[in-house]
């Protein structure tokens, strides 16, 4: 028995000690990387691993960036109004991220003494901060024996036990399986080379599996099958009529206070309406995909001059001017005739 927990130590040594090779030779560089003072870190870990949360690195580093150069600390971020936080955020989405990181910069400083909390339950008892996101946090801003399980990771996990069914490929399980990764001395380095190599090399498709460092241990490569089984997600359809009203060169918007997932900003009047009614509907239809919706919307064109609480008069020329959600720019873009 005792011969067997050696050679499983000795292993995840082992794999502990490729797997830091390999990041210390290819790790891209990041903003959040660089070498910063406690507090740096502490902030640029929050700010990045929120702006991370269903984006993916490359799109996020611009946005980071200007971020961090007009909000370069948590008490700044605390104090900023919300139309200067939506135009740092502009072009991201998931607005209510924005929202959240603003409300948590708050708690930290009224309830945490301005300190980012290093125990994993006070992180979760912020806004916007979960499982992942808090793991994240505890093993790269503090250095701690964390590994999160991000879309990266499990990846590696799928492939390393090649798990296909429901129940292997469950979050319970998987994080059962990370101790196939053992512990580190450097367990933020760790944590970050695990994600990495999960984003460089494991890839969803087309993984690079002769510069893999655990390859000698993944089943899937044996196997030479290199599918994904993920669970069954469907996006909900949802069908909406947009109201386009324009007086010379401008355009009515409203203060969005109906559809949470947008709540507070610049859209087109609109309204959900049924299938059957955007079926029947004679005019022009865009299609939107959304992180937990498809919209199909029908666009309606109104020349009666109307006024509706909360709106504004917009010219499509300065639209840059003026905190607009992707959605609304994509809905501008498809009446440039109009």
């Amino acid at each position: 028995m005792l011969s067997i927990i050696f050679k499983f130590h000795m292993n995840n040594q082992s794999i502990t000690k490729e797997i830091l090779n390999w990041y210390d030779n290819n790790k891209r560089i990041l903003p959040w990387r660089k070498h910063l003072t406690k507090k740096q870190k502490q902030y640029f870990t929050l700010v990045s691993e929120i702006m991370l949360q269903q984006t993916q690195v490359k799109t996020v580093i611009p946005y980071f960036n200007n971020f961090i150069k007009k909000i370069p600390n948590l008490k700044m971020l605390a104090k900023i109004n919300d139309q200067k936080l939506m135009k740092c955020w502009e072009g991201l989405g998931y607005y209510s991220r924005a929202r959240n990181l603003k409300k948590t910069a708050k708690k930290i400083i009224k309830k945490f003494n301005g300190n980012l909390p290093n125990n994993i339950d006070q992180l979760k008892s912020l806004p916007g901060i979960g499982d992942y996101t808090s793991t994240a946090i505890m093993a790269i801003a503090f250095n701690k024996q964390f590994i999160p399980l991000d879309g990266n990771v499990e990846r590696i996990l799928k492939r390393v036990f090649y798990l296909k069914t429901e129940k292997e490929i469950s979050k319970e399980n998987l994080n059962k399986k990370k101790s196939f990764f053992g512990k580190s001395n450097r367990p933020s380095d760790y944590a970050q080379a695990i994600m990495e190599i999960g984003a460089l090399i494991c890839k969803p498709t087309n993984p690079l599996c002769y510069d893999c460092p655990v390859r000698k241990n993944c089943k899937a490569y044996k196997k030479k099958d290199f599918d994904i089984k993920s669970k069954n997600k469907f996006n909900k359809v949802k069908y909406f009529e947009a109201d386009i009203y324009k007086s010379k060169n401008k355009y009515l918007l409203i203060k969005n206070n109906k559809f949470n997932f947008l709540k507070n900003l610049l859209i087109f009047p609109m309204r959900e309406i049924n299938k059957k009614k955007f079926k029947s509907s004679f005019n022009k239809r865009i299609n939107i995909k959304m992180s937990n919706m498809d919209m199909k919307i029908s666009i309606n064109k109104k020349n009666k001059k109307t006024y509706l609480s909360n709106s504004f008069l917009i010219d499509k020329v300065n639209t840059q001017n003026h905190i607009l959600p992707s959605f609304t720019k994509k809905i501008f873009k498809s009446i440039v005739n109009y």
